[in-house]
């Protein structure tokens, strides 16, 4: 059983990570996806911490587009976990868009202005960050698109264009980006979604379910990690599907393989 405050974790091990903060950078897009009764938004909590509170990566930034909670939300958690959101924004290094509350105009053409308008913003500071001393990677986080949709009125084409700039930005400046999105918001909907895009893109998806064997009181549900591998020069590395369960703790997370725990 390993919990997410472990220096190396099953979470991290599936992703591919190592022990000071990196891995995870290099043009890719990670998609996590979650159900109402079973959220992943903890898996964006680590990640927040992991990205931005490693002392081998100083210079690295976190661009964090929140449509589902304010900054306190967010402060709080990871005060829990021993990280100082409120810190790390004054200092630059986790640079927060609140999208709950801007003023989305009426009409396509003013929600894509707008959409634009945020787009340039986080390019120029993956732009800045990219040209400092001992840059590794930034990485853009997105909670969550399923919210972000809703925001513009339905229009899954102004969300796929924008996760697609972004994604533009991962290739050019070696950055992570990373998604959430409620997967059972889509289950009654009959046309491609964005969801099924951002899952043909991803290079690791991962999903988190409840049991299927039901509610346990220890066990919060199960995690599916689907690590496609990457291609560098003339060689891949090999896809691998990990699974394993989770359980939620007030300030960190224990993973751990079925039957383990006694």
């Amino acid at each position: 059983m390993m919990s997410s405050n472990s220096a190396n974790n099953l979470l991290d091990e599936a992703l591919g990570f190592n022990d000071d903060g990196g891995g995870g950078g290099g043009g890719l897009l990670l998609l996590i996806e979650d159900r109402v009764e079973t959220s992943g938004a903890f898996i964006l909590h680590h990640l927040i911490k992991r990205r931005i509170s490693s002392p081998n990566r100083p210079n690295d930034v976190v661009v964090f587009l929140s449509f589902a909670h304010p900054f306190s939300h967010y402060d709080r958690i990871l005060r829990k976990m021993g990280c100082n959101l409120g810190v790390q924004k004054e200092n630059k290094r986790f640079v927060y868009y609140d999208m709950l509350n801007l003023n989305y105009p009426e009409g396509e053409q003013g929600a894509e202005d707008l959409l634009l308008s945020v787009y340039g913003k986080i390019q120029k500071t993956v732009e800045l960050c990219s040209s400092r001393e001992g840059y590794k990677n930034s990485t853009i986080m997105i909670d969550d698109i399923s919210l972000m949709e809703v925001a513009l009125c339905g229009s899954s084409n102004l969300v796929l264009d924008f996760l697609h700039y972004c994604y533009s930005l991962a290739t050019q400046f070696d950055c992570l980006v990373i998604i959430l999105n409620h997967e059972d918001v889509y289950s009654t909907v009959d046309v491609p979604s964005p969801l099924l895009q951002m899952e043909y893109l991803a290079n690791i998806v991962i999903k988190a379910e409840p049991l299927a064997t039901g509610l346990a009181t220890d066990v919060h549900g199960q995690l599916t990690v689907l690590n496609k591998g990457i291609c560098q020069g003339s060689g891949c590395s090999k896809s691998k599907i990990r699974n394993f369960h989770f359980r939620v703790k007030e300030n960190c997370v224990e993973y751990f393989y079925p039957g383990s725990r006694t």
